[in-house]
This record gives structure tokens, C-alpha cells and sequence, in this order.
């Protein structure tokens, strides 16, 4: 017998993803999932393979017999059904920042720490950030071979990154800014004033902002301090020192980090080639066009829709020979979220 999946949050951007996956993998499922979202999507109908499954309300009974349940809907859903959904058998496995920091719930990357699937006294396993996510696809392979002890990390973040808002204020802004060159060459406050933002701080379109998330503790924001406390955990690092900048940039879909990387051994450009040859869910595209080689670098655009983590601009640091520079991008409605659950769910199933 395969595994009864619910989908919690089935009906949004994360949610349509995970549908998608489960449908086009060679995922054991028990008859079909199980489509859950608010009240208002109720009654409503998804695709499904060939055929459609309704949307149910979420409610206690609508977690009976559900072996697996994946939460895309918000921590304060999270907080209030993913007990629920444990408590009834499930194994809850959820998106949000919710139970991350939870000592009794594992924080896990699916090619970084598998094992602590089977570590799970609640019933739950939590999620990691999309940016975070993305980060440790590729840190781990160097940790495992030099020793991380610091991290410089700066995020371009998709507009993505805030849920369809995000997406539809990008494109809709971009719409209305986009034949109005002089205002956006020489007025550039009276193009922020022209668009109205709602999603972001900010106008996203044609833009950069340097505000990513909510302003919590030391003037950083609660995306910079998902990156320094979630990777800590992931890595049992607890004294890796992470200094975060975290962006929102012009992009629908793909998040990208730059990372200044030290080691307690020395580095080579050939060594960080090495550790990186192999390391599951990664894939190298590094090339300057120098000597007649490509030039190969990963962009966010070029990451979306694919399921590895891309990591380029390989080099060694200018004055320190314990630190290497890269460039990491992933997507971070794929690997990000909704493709890391789904490779959680396949794990929780093998055992």
C-alpha cells in the first residue's frame, strides 16, 4: 500500500507545485491526495492527473487516515493543524517557520541532512527557508570537506519569495512602468511615487530593494536571521558565525545568494571542484570565456522550473586562503519548497 497524502494549502502557489510533483513522480500514493485549503476554496475543483479532486475545508476529520501531510499555508495554519494532523497519525511536513527552531522538530534538506527524517518525536519536519534551502545545497559538500566556519552571505530574492502577491505586483508594475523610459532614467522618485506598493516596501519593478522581509532584533530582518539560525541547525554549526544581507529583486521566480565561504583548511579552486563533483542536487556552471572556454554562470531566470541547485562564479578568495567565493542559485518554488517537501515525504516512506 502506498502513502495517503494531504496537501494543506493546496490551492496556492507553493500548493500547485507540490500537486504538480506529486503527480509526475513515481510517488507510492494511496488512491488520491487529499486537497485542502480555507473555506472559501471549498467545493472548488483541482486537476489531478487525468481527472479532478475537490477542495475540502480544513477541519480535524479531514485528516483521517492521512499517512502524509504536506502544510503550504501559513504559520498561524501551522500552528493550529499541524498538531492536529500529527496527533491523528500523519506525518506533518511543513513549509512554514513555524516549528523550524523547535528543538523536537528536524529542519531538513533533502540531499543535506536526510537522517533526521527518522528523528521526529512530534510528528513533525520542518521546512527550511527557500534561501536557506538553496545555500545549503551547496555549502554542505564544502563543509563536509574543509570545515565551515563563516559565512558572508547576500540573497537576491525573487519577488516569488512573497507568494503570488509578490509575482502579480512585479508584472503588474513592470506593466505600467515599462514604456515610460525618461521617468525611469532621470525621475526615478517620481517612478516609485507612479506604482502603488502593497506586497513589498517598496516599488519591486525596475528595482532593487535592499529590505527583505520584517525588521526584527540588531536592525536585521527576520529573512536575515532565518538564514544565520536555520543554517546553524541543518549543519550542526551552532557556533557558524553568518553575516546575512538580504535582497528583493526584479525576478519571478529564483533566488540567488552570493556567499563568501571560510574554512578552517586552506582552499584551491581545484579542491572546491572536487568537493562539488558529485554532491546530490547540484549542478556546476562555471566558466569565465577566457583560453576559449564557455562562459558559464547560473542566473535566477535560468533556474526556474528546475529541480537542481546551480552554483557558479567558483574562485578563491583575493586575500584569504581559507575563504572561496560562489554564486548559488535554485528555484525557490521548487527546491525552495514545494520539491523539498515532496523529497521529505519519499524519504519518510523508504524509512
Amino acid at each position: 500500500m502506498g502513502a495517503k497524502v494531504a496537501i494543506v494549502g493546496a490551492t496556492g502557489a507553493v500548493g500547485r507545485e507540490m500537486r504538480r510533483l506529486l503527480a509526475d513522480r513515481s510517488f507510492d500514493l494511496d488512491g488520491e491526495p487529499v486537497f485542502l485549503a480555507s473555506e472559501r476554496s471549498a467545493g472548488s475543483k483541482l486537476p489531478w492527473r487525468d481527472g479532478e479532486v475537490e477542495v475540502r475545508a480544513v477541519s480535524e476529520d479531514a485528516f483521517a487516515g492521512v499517512d502524509i501531510a504536506l502544510f503550504s499555508a501559513g504559520g498561524a495554519r501551522s500552528k493550529q493543524w499541524a498538531p492536529v494532523a500529527a496527533e491523528q497519525g500523519a506525518v506533518v511536513i511543513d513549509n512554514s517557520s513555524a516549528f523550524r527552531m523547535d528543538d523536537e522538530v528536524p529542519l531538513v534538506v533533502s540531499e543535506v541532512n536526510p537522517d533526521a527524517v527518522r528523528t521526529r518525536p512530534k510528528g513533525i519536519i520542518a521546512n527550511p527557508n527557500c534561501t536557506t534551502m538553496v545555500l545549503m545545497v551547496a555549502a554542505k559538500p564544502l563543509h563536509d570537506a574543509f570545515g565551515l566556519t563563516d559565512v558572508v552571505a547576500t540573497s537576491y530574492q525573487a519577488a516569488g519569495g512573497a507568494g503570488q502577491g509578490g509575482i502579480s505586483e512585479l508584472l503588474e508594475q513592470s506593466a505600467e512602468l515599462i514604456g515610460d523610459e525618461e521617468r525611469l532614467r532621470t525621475r526615478g522618485l517620481d517612478a516609485e511615487a507612479a506604482v502603488e506598493a502593497e506586497t513589498f516596501s517598496k516599488p519591486i519593478a525596475f528595482n532593487v530593494l535592499a529590505h527583505c522581509g520584517n525588521f526584527t532584533d540588531e536592525r536585521y530582518t527576520d529573512e536575515e536571521w532565518k538564514l544565520v539560525n536555520e543554517s546553524r541547525k541543518i549543519l550542526h554549526l551552532p557556533a557558524l558565525r553568518i553575516s546575512p544581507t538580504c535582497v528583493r529583486v526584479p525576478v519571478v521566480v529564483g533566488h540567488g545568494i552570493a556567499a563568501r565561504l571560510t574554512f578552517a583548511e586552506p582552499v584551491t579552486r581545484d579542491g572546491l571542484l572536487e568537493a562539488f563533483d558529485g554532491a546530490p542536487g547540484l549542478l556546476v556552471e562555471d566558466g569565465t570565456g577566457l583560453d576559449g572556454e564557455p562562459l558559464a554562470y547560473p542566473t535566477p531566470l535560468g533556474s526556474a522550473g528546475r529541480d537542481e541547485v546551480l552554483v557558479g562564479r567558483i574562485r578563491e578568495d583575493l586575500t584569504d586562503p581559507h575563504s572561496a567565493n560562489i554564486f548559488v542559485v535554485g528555484d525557490n518554488l521548487l527546491k525552495g519548497a514545494a520539491l523539498n517537501a515532496v523529497q521529505i515525504a519519499e524519504l519518510v516512506v523508504r524509512g
